[in-house]
């Protein structure tokens, strides 16, 4: 009984991903008329990684929103993501190595889902080279199997996975040096948006939407939070304040559970 406030999403709302992330999608073609509103920033690298299963395919439209407001976007590049394997924890080294390179400033990350994670492990290992962390649906703050119904799909690969985690995961007893956004909704058919919860810190943030798992990468109100943490000058990150008018968008945000954070710090 003590682990049913945070086990995994309910049935009806995994059976539904798929047709709310398609409604996420009608929502983003509706909206397409205001994405010139959205905040613009200063052009800065943006490195976006897809979620489990997925590639850059998923992650294309919110790609090529921010390309339009400016920002130098780019993919992964590592084909569907399977997990950390060889391949992938290599190649995403080489990747932010390559656009430090290229741009000679820090590179804001983007994560969906299990590429959040990634983000996350990026930003602790290179933290001069990455700007901030922007997660959405991220299950970082896991604490059992039971809270995301992706876990088999991820066993299915773990002999091929290089780095092996157990739950709570050990890379978050180690703070982000870096401003942290974790964007989750209790709508998640997929993960339990409680694993998605960030600990509070003066670099760190929670914001809540209505959105779907599958629907993240291009619902306008995931867009719209992205791109107004994005536009933010850098070295002056301040907490997300939604304008009034998408305030309704924006539900309150939850804030972690003592127990809960603790195990996710021991």
């Amino acid at each position: 009984m003590a682990h049913q406030d945070t086990d995994g999403p309910s049935l009806p709302l995994y059976l539904t991903e798929m047709n709310r992330a398609m409604a996420d999608y009608g929502l983003y073609l509706a909206a397409r008329p205001l994405l010139a509103r959205l905040p613009v920033g200063d052009g800065h690298p943006v490195l976006v990684l897809p979620g489990l299963l997925a590639d850059d395919v998923s992650t294309r439209v919110l790609r090529r929103t921010l390309r339009r407001l400016g920002y130098r976007v780019h993919g992964w590049r590592l084909g569907r993501n399977i997990g950390p394997t060889a391949e992938c924890v290599e190649g995403m080294s080489r990747r932010i190595d390559d656009l430090s390179d290229r741009y000679g400033r820090p590179i804001s990350l983007v994560g969906w889902s299990l590429g959040g994670i990634f983000a996350r492990d990026l930003a602790r290992k290179t933290p001069d080279s990455v700007r901030q962390v922007i997660t959405l649906g991220s299950p970082f703050a896991l604490q059992r199997d039971t809270q995301t119904r992706a876990n088999k799909a991820f066993e299915r690969y773990s002999h091929l996975h290089v780095e092996k985690r157990t739950l709570p995961l050990q890379s978050e007893s180690t703070p982000l040096q870096v401003p942290a956004t974790s964007i989750y909704s209790h709508h998640d058919g997929i993960v339990a948006w409680q694993a998605c919860l960030d600990r509070l810190s003066p670099q760190t943030e929670n914001i809540a939407v209505y959105a779907s798992h599958l629907g993240m990468g291009h619902n306008p109100a995931v867009i719209y939070a992205v791109a107004d943490r994005l536009a933010q000058p850098e070295g002056t990150w301040r907490p997300f304040k939604p304008p009034l008018a998408l305030r309704p968008a924006f539900p309150r945000a939850d804030v972690p559970q003592p127990s809960f954070t603790a195990a996710a710090a021991a």
